[in-house]
């Protein structure tokens, strides 16, 4: 009997455990779950976190003043405004998790607890903070955006309350943010201030204007220029360059907003006297319908400027230097068309092709064309594209219209020319081949892998293990001679040149 027990007992610690069993609805906090815990107990848990956490009190307290009237929160908010305005400290990483939350609760406080008392006086609360964003983010370690993302928060409450006043009072308070925006150097309040315009009507917009026109500085004279290009501390001249650029372009979003095109270009050459935007200003007149003057300007000679790269685009490789050209040529085909003259879009839309291998110039020319041109037309165009000097923009052209059979072609007639550095290009190719191209495709992929091999790249070992399984795949549909070296010499090249690279072959194992 006691082995029959213990055989039964072994058996059944065998069966496999039960699975935990989530946490019941029950528990989770609603107004249904807190109830049953009575006043009492909800008060006990209230103060006790208010003794562990500063925000959470100031919330506490808010809430408390508010059953007194507006007056008394107004009161709390402004003694914490005034502490902020005060403030000179310097705060690290350390302390701006604590920093931020404290921030974040007087925002919760302006929203939550005296908008509901009395709007004007959360707003008035709300610009008080926003513009002390200056003396507050140049003293604080934000390099994670915590704290700026605070005063957006607050810059998009400011504006919902702003625009549930009648539209005259909200242009009142649009035309009060404006002395207040020479002293906002990370842009917040024009964010409120825009904001606010987008969502009033035109007939409210003219004394905003007036008003950015009237806090506009007066261009500097030709030996004030002199004298900010050559004292390099002279930065009195260049922050009123800059803050008159700065509401140049504001005024110009109003006329924007008003649909004035002489206003819009009268500001433009206002801010760029020697290089205006030729391409803003002819969009304008073609929306206009005032094509002939738009023609004329986007013939004009434009300097290139400072060209902005963000760091998204460095990283990602998503910066497209020929944008500016395309935007350019795109519009004047636009305008082309407005006025009639077809033929010569046609032109410069075959122009534009033949230069850059543009997709969407292509499909525009040949949907343009009369029937039953098209097919040749493409087939010129396949051809062209072949022969472009860049077989980098030649193969990505190809693969993306696409055109696979051309590609795989083209691969294999300039076998000699890929660097396998080029992978940005090299990569989709090689996928999109794969099925119907295999040997072109096995081509590149040999090249992207002896190029990470031979220069050690070792975060891209990854990449170049999934090319060679790629590649292991591929070999079983090539034909003897299709390529030199063939796969299995290719692989034992690999394995003697590069054998010591003991992490790449780990991960094509795996």
């Amino acid at each position: 009997m006691a082995r029959k027990a213990t055989k039964a007992i072994t058996k059944s610690e065998t069966v496999a455990p039960e699975k935990p069993r989530r946490a019941s609805r029950k528990t989770t906090p609603s107004p249904e779950t807190l109830a049953p815990l009575g006043l009492d107990r909800l008060v006990g848990l209230v103060l006790d976190e208010t003794a562990r956490n500063p925000a959470f009190k100031k919330l506490v307290t808010a809430a408390i003043a508010g059953l007194q009237g507006p007056d008394a929160v107004a009161a709390l908010v402004d003694r914490r405004l005034t502490a902020l305005e005060r403030a000179h400290g310097y705060i690290d990483w350390q302390k701006r998790r604590s920093f931020a939350a404290d921030l974040d609760a007087t925002v919760s406080t302006i929203v939550s607890e005296l908008a509901s008392l009395d709007v004007g006086a959360a707003l008035d609360r709300l610009i008080r903070f926003i513009g002390g964003a200056q003396g507050v983010l140049e003293r604080v370690d934000d390099s994670s955006g915590q704290v700026v993302g605070i005063y957006e928060r607050a810059t998009h409450a400011a504006a919902d309350l702003a625009l549930r006043l009648p539209p005259a009072e909200a242009a009142g308070l649009a035309i009060k943010l404006v002395p207040l925006l020479d002293a906002d150097g990370f842009g917040i309040l024009d964010a409120l201030l825009l904001t606010v315009v987008e969502g009033l009507p035109e007939t409210a917009l003219e004394p905003i204007d007036a008003a950015l026109a009237s806090a506009t500085p007066d261009e500097l004279p030709a030996s004030g220029k002199a004298a900010a290009k050559s004292a390099v501390l002279n930065t009195k001249a260049w922050d009123r360059k800059m803050q008159r650029m700065r509401l140049l372009r504001m005024r110009q979003a109003l006329a924007d907003r008003r649909g004035d095109v002489a206003a819009f270009i009268s500001l433009e050459q206002a801010i760029s006297p020697d290089h205006p935007d030729v391409v803003a200003v002819a969009e304008r007149l073609l929306s206009a319908n005032r094509a002939a003057e738009a023609l004329d300007w986007i013939g004009r000679p434009q300097k290139r400027g400072i060209v902005v790269v963000t760091r998204e685009q460095m990283l990602t490789g998503s910066f497209d230097p020929e944008a500016p050209r395309r935007e350019r040529d795109g519009l004047e085909i636009r305008i082309l068309d407005a006025l009639g003259r077809k033929d010569e879009a046609q032109g410069k839309r075959l122009a534009r092709f033949e230069t850059s291998l543009d997709r969407e110039m292509l499909r525009d020319y040949v949907a343009k064309l009369p029937d039953f041109e098209d097919e040749e037309a493409l087939e010129r165009a396949f051809d062209h594209a072949a022969a472009h000097a860049d077989a980098y923009r030649a193969l990505h052209f190809l693969v993306h219209w696409p055109k696979l059979d051309r590609a795989a072609r083209l691969v294999l007639d300039r076998s000699d020319a890929w660097d396998g550095n080029r992978y940005e290009i090299l990569a989709p190719a090689a996928e999109a081949l794969e099925e119907a191209h295999p040997v072109a495709a096995s081509l590149l992929y040999r090249r992207m892998i002896d190029d990470m091999l031979s220069k050690g790249r070792s975060s891209a070992y990854g990449y170049g293990a999934r090319h060679l399984v790629a590649l292991d795949a591929l070999a079983r549909r090539l034909e003897p001679g299709d390529l030199t070296p063939d796969h299995t010499a290719y692989r034992e090249a690999l394995r003697k040149t590069h054998g010591r690279k003991s992490a790449f072959w780990e991960k094509v194992k795996g």
